[in-house]
């Protein structure tokens, strides 16, 4: 029987992504949610519906996510200048971890990778919740 297009897809993705690709797949359809238990802080106590609500919309908030690869500093002058074939230096090393940010804020660092002609990231050190709460204040 020949793989699905969605299976061939998700064993490109998975060997780009360092998985094994001889591992049993799983037929997305098949699939079913595993039971779990909900997180609870020792400290608090349960919330309320309201505030489930509250969070629930949240939740829904669209945000924007980005990858850096660097940046650079040019003058207006310089900028005005660039046309097709210019060459902008960037403030990385190649090979270096691209930034992956939030509405702006850094969350985590990365690598690119490469699947059917199309960009992802494989996110190699994500900011602890903690840091990226000091870097707000």
């Amino acid at each position: 029987m020949e793989p699905s297009d969605d299976q061939k897809l998700a064993d490109e993705w998975a060997a780009a992504l360092g998985e094994d690709p001889m591992a049993p797949s799983i037929d997305v359809d098949e699939v079913l949610a595993a039971p779990l238990e909900e997180l609870k802080d020792s400290n608090s106590s349960p919330i309320s519906d309201d505030e489930r609500r509250k969070l629930d919309t949240i939740l829904d908030i669209p945000v924007t996510i980005s990858m850096e690869v660097g940046r650079s500093k040019i003058s207006i002058r310089n900028l005005l200048q660039l046309n097709q074939g210019s060459v902008v230096e960037l403030d990385r090393l190649a090979g270096e971890s691209l930034d992956v940010m939030v509405n702006g804020t850094l969350i985590a660092h990365g690598e690119v990778v490469v699947v059917n002609d199309k960009f992802g990231i494989r996110l190699t050190d994500v900011i602890s919740q903690t840091e990226r709460i000091k870097k707000l204040r």
